[in-house]
Parts: C-alpha cells; sequence; structure tokens
C-alpha cells in the first residue's frame, strides 16, 4: 500500500535545473553570454527546504508579491542507500521509490542561480504518494500530465533529459552523498504552466501517482 512520503529528519530535498534539453535550448544564446558563458557541464542542484515540503490536497498560498506561480511537474528519486561516486550500471540500486513532486516557483529569470525567494517559500515542494522501485519499469519513459480544474494543460514526460535518472545520479554522487531519505528531482519540462489563486492542480506520473494542490491567495491579518 502506498503511503504519503516526506523525508525524515537529515532528509535532503534537491531540484535540478535546466536538465531538460527542450528546456536548455529554449534559452537560446543567453547560456554562451557572461558570467557563464557555455551551458552547464554539471548538475545545477538547489535545495527545497522543509518549510516548502507538503502533500496531496495540501493548500498553496500564492504570495502577495506575485500573481501566478510556476507548476513544475517532475519526477523525485527518494534515496534508500548511501550513494557515493556509484557507477552507471548500479545507479538504480540505490533508489529505493519515486514520488510525484510539484516544484513550485515565483516565475524569474535567474536559470543558473535560482533565488530561494523564488523557489522557497512555504509550501513550495507538495510530494504525492511513495512508490517502490519495482513497481516503475522504466523511469525514463513515464508521461506526466498537468492539469488544472480538470482541463490538461501540459502533456510532457520525464524522459528527453540531457542526464536520464542512472546518469543524474552519477554525475551527482561524483562530488556529493546522498543519504538514505534524500529526494533528487529529475528537474522541469520545458513551457511549466502557471496558475493563479483558485485555481486546483493536478499533476498525474505514469506508474507513480497523482498530486494534488490547491492553490488559495496569502491572507495578510
Amino acid at each position: 500500500m502506498s503511503k504519503i512520503f516526506h523525508p525524515l529528519s537529515g532528509g535532503t530535498v534537491y531540484g535540478t535545473l535546466l536538465n531538460h534539453r527542450e528546456a536548455l535550448a529554449a534559452l537560446g544564446d543567453q547560456v554562451n553570454v557572461a558570467p557563464y558563458k557555455a551551458p552547464p557541464k554539471a548538475p545545477i542542484l538547489y535545495i527545497k527546504p522543509r518549510n516548502t515540503w507538503a502533500t496531496s490536497g495540501d493548500v498553496v498560498f500564492v504570495p502577495s508579491d506575485a500573481q501566478e506561480l510556476q507548476m513544475g511537474a517532475t519526477l523525485g528519486l527518494v534515496i534508500g542507500h548511501t550513494a557515493c561516486q556509484v557507477s552507471l550500471e548500479n545507479a538504480l540500486d540505490f533508489v529505493s521509490g519515486y514520488v510525484v513532486m510539484n516544484d513550485i516557483s515565483v516565475p524569474h529569470a535567474s536559470f543558473y542561480r535560482p533565488s530561494m525567494r523564488f523557489k522557497c517559500r512555504d509550501g513550495f515542494c507538495p510530494m504525492g504518494a511513495y512508490v517502490p522501485r519495482d513497481a516503475v519499469a522504466d523511469p525514463d519513459a513515464l508521461a506526466v500530465t498537468v492539469a488544472m480544474d480538470g482541463e490538461v494543460v501540459q502533456h510532457t514526460n520525464t524522459g528527453g533529459r540531457i542526464r536520464s535518472v542512472a546518469q543524474l545520479l552519477v554525475d551527482v554522487t561524483d562530488f556529493m552523498t546522498l543519504n538514505p531519505g534524500d529526494i533528487l528531482s529529475i528537474g522541469v519540462s520545458a513551457h511549466a504552466p502557471l496558475a493563479h489563486a483558485g485555481q486546483h492542480v493536478t499533476i498525474t506520473i505514469e506508474g507513480v501517482g497523482q498530486l494534488d494542490t490547491v492553490l488559495a491567495a496569502e491572507a495578510w491579518v
């Protein structure tokens, strides 16, 4: 039976930036100008801290300084064993299971160094039910849909990544250790839809599950 999964104390949730080929291509020549002057050569990670964690059905408040929020449908890899410098052949052995994630952001244009102000507001990382690794035959070939108020607004999938699930684990654990309970997202696809207060957002990932998020206007007392 599936269960709602949140990392235990010590677990960390990592987001991955610009891992979708189409999303990187959409930046065009921006990746070649200063200060970077080239596309990223290693995974770009950021942290979704504890205050961002939410569960399916929770209300997420749209901040008063943002009219809309970006709904970042993505797959989360739940780490089951300490992973350090893993090989491509056994990388998936370190994954215990998967979760549906909504990596919510305030729309922004700072691609390489996303501000915590844009990505780390309260409730900005809803996570759905945990499913074991064996329940998913190929994590790189799962259909992903985003619906708002019952109408599908985005069809994407977990493929088309610069780094596959296994390669992402190889490249990340080459420079840092992932611990049991950590969650690493594979990154958001291009053209993540925008939603506003009053909308009900449903993210579905084939074989993993469904995640519901209700948006409401931030209330000031």
